[in-house]
């Protein structure tokens, strides 16, 4: 194999989503259930994605000796969007979480289902937040005196619209210029971690630095 036919093998081998991506449209196309609106037929997208996983991997996601943990437990249940690198920082206690549910009340009064599906959709899907995580949430926010709950209906109590206090506000204003800073910094190790790590080869140095290595012998 010529040093072309290496380079264009290692990058192909290194690209396990770009693959799963091109898997998920074939899928798509011959009726496995991956429309707009969600899979509905989850039984088999979730088989598309672990066999997927299991192909690339050669172990299922509850048997590799890192896939296994419990922060990547959505993965053996078939949702491959969720990222837990950002699910550390949303999840419950999490730092950021409060941040930035007080940073989407400022913008306007929400109740806590449209708070975590603004949360979906500005993770991409990363995150999904859920009851556990918001509601409780919310009751402390309520009880410090940061936001300010209504019901809709008061007789019925079934959905609790939230807002910003003026305290909230002032918190909210402490609370970036102590945090965002911080999260700007981790952003920016991240990036130099995951640029010196390169694509997926071992030794690669960067993205861009693929070695060329002919079959049978060296970089």
């Amino acid at each position: 194999m010529g040093r072309k036919h290496g380079k264009r093998r290692h990058r192909e081998r290194a690209d396990f989503w770009r693959k799963w991506r091109d898997e998920r449209r074939r899928t798509c196309s011959e009726g496995a259930g991956w429309g707009p609106g969600g899979p509905p037929h989850l039984a088999e997208a979730i088989h598309s994605w672990r066999e997927f996983f299991h192909g690339f991997m050669g172990a299922w996601p509850e048997h590799h000796w890192i896939f296994r943990g419990r922060r990547f437990k959505p993965w053996r249940e078939g949702l491959d969007a969720f990222n837990p690198f950002i699910a550390s920082l949303l999840s419950k206690g999490g730092g950021l979480l409060p941040l930035y549910v007080l940073h989407l009340l400022s913008q306007e009064p929400r109740y806590g289902n449209e708070i975590m599906a603004l949360i979906g959709q500005r993770t991409g899907g990363g995150w999904l937040a859920n009851p556990g995580a918001i509601y409780p949430l919310m009751n402390l926010l309520e009880a410090e005196g940061l936001v300010k709950g209504r019901w809709e209906d008061p007789h019925k109590r079934t959905v609790r619209i939230y807002s910003l206090t003026d305290a909230g506000g002032q918190e909210l204003i402490r609370l970036k210029a102590v945090i965002r800073p911080k999260l700007q910094e981790a952003i920016e190790v991240l990036q130099e971690l995951a640029s010196e790590m390169g694509n997926g080869e071992p030794g690669v140095s960067g993205p861009s630095e693929v070695p060329e290595v002919e079959e049978g012998g060296s970089a």
